[in-house]
């Protein structure tokens, strides 16, 4: 399956604000394999997103609450990663501090990304400006404390999971047009599509116990 990890930007909208909030991953999509280039090249690598509802207040008591076609919906925020549990990759980093101790050997030889749905986190989101414009980023990752874990804010976003091994075409047509770019530059993507359309943009990405 294509969530198996295993050891071998701008605009004119609300911002997440700079703090640490209360996250539920509700989002987990498969961006199949995508192309990077970087300081030691062109690399290769299956990437996928996961993305957290968040809940709280802002510092002066605004809930991070946001309008969706007239209902006020938890802010949300993702972070995309390389599917790889290798000591040095950020999902295995992230992770390991997400259920506050490192994966075992035998963890790491393979991990099913689909459990992490429906967990709860702590999200630390940093704010950094490119270019004049200022984006939300996703810093790290801790386990909810244990007075919260009797009081879990009820969940509001429906649970979202696209795999490019059996995509759902309900499911993607939900996404925005950028994301479904991306997906859709994808080998995997062509392949199960049956063709390869070499004009569709290859849109690099950068790099960067609940269950």
């Amino acid at each position: 399956m294509g969530f198996i990890a295993a050891d071998s930007g701008g605009g004119n909208f609300k911002r997440v604000p700079s703090g640490v909030h209360i996250g539920r991953c509700y989002s987990l999509i498969d961006l199949g394999t995508q192309t990077s280039n970087g300081q030691f090249g062109e690399k290769h690598q299956h990437r996928i997103r996961v993305a957290w509802e968040l809940f709280g207040e802002e510092d002066d008591g605004t809930p991070l609450t946001v309008d969706v076609d007239g209902k006020m919906m938890p802010m949300t925020i993702s972070k995309s990663y390389t599917v790889s549990l290798h000591e040095k990759a950020s999902l295995r980093k992230d992770l390991a501090a997400w259920r506050g101790r490192d994966f075992t050997d035998e963890e790491a030889r393979g991990f099913d990304v689909r459990k992490l749905v429906g967990a709860y986190c702590m999200v630390n989101v940093t704010t950094s400006e490119t270019n004049g414009k200022t984006y939300s980023n996703v810093a790290g990752l801790t386990p909810l404390p244990s007075a919260l874990k009797q009081a879990k804010p009820d969940p509001v976003h429906k649970n979202v999971i696209f795999d490019l091994d059996e995509p759902d075409m309900n499911v993607f047509a939900t996404f925005h047009e950028k994301l479904q770019e991306v997906i859709k530059s994808s080998p995997e993507w062509r392949k199960k599509r049956g063709h390869d359309d070499a004009s569709m943009s290859n849109e690099t990405i950068d790099d960067d116990i609940p269950w």
